[in-house]
């Protein structure tokens, strides 16, 4: 979808959640938050249509990069706006992104931290690990791996073998099975891939990108700090999953889903996603989050 052939419509229904205070909605990818200093046409254009009432349009409360898909919190007044930056500023917010990487983690779960710095300024906003830089944290889990791995070496194997006899690990002839066929992903093809929850402990720009990247396993479809080229390459393949927002006193934190993006369906499927009905969250303690705040304002 062209950002300048949004309608109104379209914009409402993408709507995922909204109070009094606060909105959801389910950001495409490909689309900019805001404009940017070279202009054109942002998703913040067409907030018009999110009023709902009031007299002003909502306001971003956090940003999400023009390629990655879903959850973005927008306050719907200047106090609500105020309220929602203090929290997602102070790390009570917890944030779940999806993401299929290129590789395979050695374990199922852990914590990156490595901190971020700018690669250089005339690289604007690209980041790498500066160990100098601010303070980076990120809480992974494995969701799933890619079906196309030999059980023998590990490796990348093909998506249909032949009827009969296959060797075992250990060298010996095993009985005859049939070959199961799996349709291969679009994009990916031929390489191993795991379906990650990324729980970013802190907020710095391109963190889950960088750290993944970094870890030997970037982001499927990322053109900066993976494999995929400049132009022509599949869709990025990071989709902020799930928000939880502690906006009420007396309530229980708001917590708001984001369904798959149509181009990040066949390859979760392929690395097991059994589609909407089994929700995974991974949202880290409060603990966790306490702890990464007070090490970031050291």
């Amino acid at each position: 979808m062209n950002p300048k052939e949004m309608t109104p419509e379209e914009m409402v229904s993408r709507l995922l959640y909204r109070d009094g205070l606060m909105l959801v909605i389910d950001k495409p990818a490909g689309f900019a938050v805001h404009n940017g200093p070279k202009g054109g046409v942002s998703l913040e254009d067409h907030f018009d249509a999110l009023r709902f009432g009031l007299p002003r349009s909502p306001s971003l409360a956090h940003r999400l990069d023009r390629d990655t898909s879903g959850c973005l919190v927008l306050g719907r007044h200047r106090k609500a706006l105020a309220a929602l930056g203090k929290r997602f500023k102070n790390g009570e917010v917890g944030k779940t992104y999806w993401a299929v990487v290129e590789g395979s983690p050695d374990v199922d779960e852990g914590v990156i931290d490595l901190p971020l710095g700018r690669l250089d300024v005339t690289r604007g906003w690209w980041m790498k690990h500066d160990p100098q830089g601010q303070p980076a944290v990120t809480k992974w889990k494995v969701l799933g791996r890619s079906p196309f791995a030999s059980p023998c070496r590990g490796e990348a194997g093909s998506r249909s073998e032949p009827e009969g006899e296959v060797p075992d690990c250990s060298g010996k002839t095993a009985p005859p099975r049939r070959a199961a066929h799996v349709d291969p992903p679009p994009a990916g093809e031929g390489k191993k891939l795991a379906w990650l929850a990324l729980a970013p402990l802190t907020g710095r720009t391109h963190q889950l990108r960088v750290h993944c990247a970094e870890m030997g396993w970037p982001i499927l479809g990322d053109n900066i700090y993976g494999n995929a080229p400049r132009e022509g390459g599949p869709a990025l393949h990071l989709h902020a999953r799930e928000v939880v927002v502690p906006l009420y006193k007396n309530r229980d934190p708001i917590k708001v889903t984001a369904p798959v993006p149509e181009h990040m369906r066949a390859t979760l499927a392929q690395c097991g996603w059994q589609g909407e009905d089994r929700h995974i969250p991974l949202v880290p303690d409060s603990a966790a989050r306490e702890a990464v705040v007070s090490k970031s304002s050291l």
